[in-house]
C-alpha cells in the first residue's frame, strides 16, 4: 500500500488536530530512521498510521477488540483509549498488510514494552515529540535532544516523565510501560546497585 493512499484513508478518518499530529509524526519518524538505519518509507507509514483508531469512542474500541478477539487487561477496560494501539495494529494488519514489525510499532505506542524494535522505539519517541507537540510534562526541547543522541536515553527520559506524571496526578500506569522502562535500564546498564 502507497504512502499517499494510507495517508488519505487517516486524514478522512481523524480530525484536523490528530491529523496534523499524525504528519508530524510520520515527519518525525523519517528523520530518526535516517540516524538509526531503518528503512524511511516503514517508519512514514507507520508514523502516519499510528493513531489510527485513536478517536474511536471507548464503547467502540471495547466492542472492537471483542468483535476481533483482541485481549483486553484490566488496565486497558479501566481505560479503553489505552486500546487504540492493539486496535489500530488490527487494522492496519488487514487493511494494508503491515509487517508484524510495523504492526507491533503501532500496537505498543502507547504504552511500549520489553524488547523494543528499533522501528517500535521511532514511533514511541516520534509520538511524543513531533514538531506539533507543545506539552511540558514531556520536556519536549529536551528529549529532542536526546532523541538524536541515543534512542534508549530519550525512551527512558521520556518514560521516567510519563510515569512521575501520572503518579503526580493520581492516574493509572499500564505495566508495559514499568516494564520497558525497567528492560532499557537493565540494557544500558543504568540500574542503581545498593
Amino acid at each position: 500500500m502507497e504512502y499517499s493512499q494510507i495517508k488519505n484513508d487517516v486524514k478522512a478518518i481523524l480530525s484536523e488536530y490528530r491529523f496534523t499530529h499524525s504528519i508530524g509524526v510520520a515527519k518525525k519518524a523519517v528523520e530518526l530512521a535516517k540516524l538509526y538505519n531503518v528503512d524511511e518509507e516503514i517508519a512514514k507509514k507507520v508514523g502516519i498510521a499510528h493513531d489510527i483508531a485513536k478517536e474511536m469512542t471507548d464503547e467502540e474500541l471495547l466492542e472492537y477488540a471483542k468483535a476481533n478477539n483482541i485481549e483486553i487487561d484490566e488496565i486497558e477496560n479501566a481505560k479503553p483509549s489505552l486500546l487504540h494501539g492493539k486496535i489500530g495494529a488490527d487494522i492496519v494488519a488487514k487493511k494494508y498488510g503491515f509487517t508484524e514489525d510495523m504492526v507491533n510499532a503501532i500496537k505498543w505506542h502507547p504504552t511500549g514494552r520489553k524488547n523494543m524494535s528499533m522501528l517500535e522505539k521511532i514511533i514511541y519517541v516520534a509520538d511524543k515529540t513531533e514538531e506539533n507537540r507543545k506539552e511540558t510534562r514531556f520536556d519536549i526541547e529536551k528529549s529532542r535532544e536526546l532523541a538524536t543522541q541515543n534512542i534508549d536515553d530519550a525512551l527512558i527520559f521520556l518514560m521516567n516523565k510519563f510515569i512521575t506524571y501520572n503518579i503526580e496526578n493520581e492516574r493509572i500506569i499500564h505495566p508495559e510501560t514499568i516494564k520497558a522502562r525497567n528492560d532499557l535500564l537493565l540494557k544500558e546498564g543504568k540500574m542503581h546497585k545498593n
